[in-house]
């Protein structure tokens, strides 16, 4: 019986030993073996390993990519705005032995590095850079923290700039640089649409000029138009050049007093009475031209005020026409004086 619990006794430490002294690598880890505090060899494999119990320690170490968010640092950049940016590190292990052996925590360390690079490129980098030249930006950060971390055997794979948050202040100023910029390209597209246009016109007006008849056509589509829109309106075509040579060919009412301003030095009376006359006829006349090319230019003119409101010529009203017999004998009364 005594030997029976000698062999169940030898047996439970054979199994123990067994149990402490066998290890799983998995395929993305490698093993440390540690001997009495001293690493004995070169990392293991993945797979079934053995150690010698009680003695060796082995510590794993993962050769996976690490994900490691960079909390948000504040800075102000080399052009004085003040500004929050976040960003995401991307590394992995490259080196067990010296990952291990030559820094205490090395996800610890790489952290510390990244937020340090991070301010610093802040500082170095301008508000416009951090906002469109990130590719740049994220490459210098990279090359910043990976520069101490090839010294632990890690290797840093990739940083990316998160986010950029600005003050509310900024923010506005930029809508509004925005925005002017976006005012200032709509003018000059519109200034280059009616460069074009111009030009365009020009040809035609030289076009037209040569063949008088593309001139009428163009009326005649013209009147088609404004007949579609409105069928209430009746559109009468008058030439304009008409009613220039009626305007330039109008003597001025101060060329006609000057004239009877002359006559009236003349100091005869029979001519002064004449020139009255003439100047009443004259008058009459100027009278009826303006009054013509008014009638012209209301006619072409949309009739959006009423007819009792249009003013009237006072050379060309009814009272002229009753003041005319009155002066007819005053003016044969003054030639009778002076011919007596």
């Amino acid at each position: 019986m005594f030997a029976l619990y000698i062999a169940i006794g030898l047996v439970t430490l054979g199994a123990l030993l067994l149990g402490n002294s066998l290890r799983i690598v998995k395929q993305y880890e490698r093993g440390i073996i540690f001997r009495f505090g001293r690493v004995t060899s070169a990392p293991k494999s993945p797979g079934l390993t053995a150690i010698v119990p009680f003695v060796d320690k082995m510590q794993k170490v993962s050769l996976q990519i690490i994900t490691m968010p960079i909390p948000a640092q504040d800075g102000i950049t080399r052009d004085n705005v003040t500004v929050r940016v976040d960003a995401v590190i991307y590394y992995k292990v490259v080196d067990p032995r010296r990952a291990v052996v030559d820094v205490e925590n090395y996800h610890l360390a790489v952290g510390q590095v990244a937020q340090t690079s991070l301010r610093s490129i802040i500082g170095q980098s301008e508000l416009d850079d951090l906002l469109t030249n990130r590719e740049q930006l994220n490459q210098g950060l990279a090359l910043m923290i990976d520069n101490p971390a090839v010294d632990w055997g890690i290797h840093i794979d990739r940083v990316e700039i998160k986010d950029v948050a600005l003050p509310e202040g900024m923010k506005r100023s930029m809508s509004r640089q925005a925005e002017a910029e976006r005012e200032r390209r709509s003018r000059v597209i519109i200034a280059d649409g009616e460069l074009q246009a111009s030009n365009k016109l020009a040809q035609a007006a030289e076009t037209m000029a040569d063949t008088p008849s593309a001139l009428q056509l163009r009326l005649l589509q013209t009147i088609v138009e404004v007949a579609a829109e409105r069928n209430s309106t009746l559109v009468l075509p008058f030439p304009v050049e008409l009613l220039r040579f009626l305007e330039g060919n109008t003597p001025q009412p101060a060329a006609a007093a000057k004239t009877a301003a002359s006559a009236d030095v003349g100091g005869a009376g029979t001519v002064g009475g004449t020139g009255e006359g003439a100047g009443a006829g004259e008058g009459g006349a100027v009278g009826g031209l303006e009054q013509i090319v008014r009638t012209l230019s209301e006619s072409i003119r949309p009739q959006e005020e009423p007819l009792s409101t249009q003013r009237e010529d006072p050379l060309s009203s009814p009272e002229r026409a009753t003041a005319e017999p009155a002066q007819r004998p005053k003016a044969d009364g003054q030639a009778a004086q002076a011919s007596g």
